[in-house]
């Protein structure tokens, strides 16, 4: 299966992101308007239904997604891509919190991938992020293909106390401003944003 990234100008005036194959066109909605069943299974089919054994699970534990910056992408009214967001931050040995929006997993069906669906989630995530005033974002990745794309990088996150095994060149951030990150600190689960309460 095919795809082509083509680029429509919106009625903002603001670019949009359309994959199209022959029929029909690939489109984006917010994640909340998706079964989360659904989502459920696209997530075991792309990374195993053993993923929740991950370090970003830990990393995320306890909290909700960023619903203004988690995106399905539709093949007609099939679910073929998810992106999602959550709050974390980096504490300090000062205890001062430092607010990051963790991203992913990106997942995309395996039946269609290496198609641009991962990009294009990616790229409309990282439009609202701007919409939104996000200052910084972290993920767990790929750091050849995050940052030549997207602009993630190893560089701040190399003291970062992670909760779980990780390769370090895979720990990767985002900042809008170099003072922003500290260069030491614990990566928790949002504190203000917790769904469930702390474990010791």
């Amino acid at each position: 299966m095919r795809f082509s990234l083509s680029i429509h100008v919106s009625v903002t005036n603001r670019p949009a992101f359309v994959l199209r194959k022959t029929s029909p066109v690939i489109h984006l909605c917010p994640l909340a308007d998706i079964d989360p069943t659904a989502v459920e299974h696209l997530l075991d089919a792309a990374f195993g239904a053993d993923r929740r054994g991950r370090t970003a699970y830990r990393m995320r534990e306890g909290v909700d997604e960023i619903a203004e910056l988690s995106f399905a992408a539709l093949d007609g009214d099939v679910i073929v891509g998810t992106i999602q967001c959550w709050p974390v931050a980096l504490v300090g040995d000062d205890h001062h919190l430092t607010p990051i929006t963790l991203v992913g997993p990106v997942a995309v069906d395996p039946a269609v991938q290496r198609g641009g669906i991962g990009r294009m989630l990616m790229s409309h995530m990282l439009e609202a992020a701007h919409v939104h005033d996000v200052k910084a974002m972290m993920m767990i990745g790929d750091p050849e293909y995050y940052e030549r794309f997207f602009g993630f990088s190893s560089v701040a996150t190399r003291h970062w106390d992670i909760p779980g095994p990780v390769e370090r060149h895979r720990v990767l951030a985002r900042c809008d401003g170099a003072d922003y990150l500290p260069a030491h600190g614990r990566i928790i689960p949002h504190p203000a944003f917790a769904t469930e309460p702390a474990t010791a």
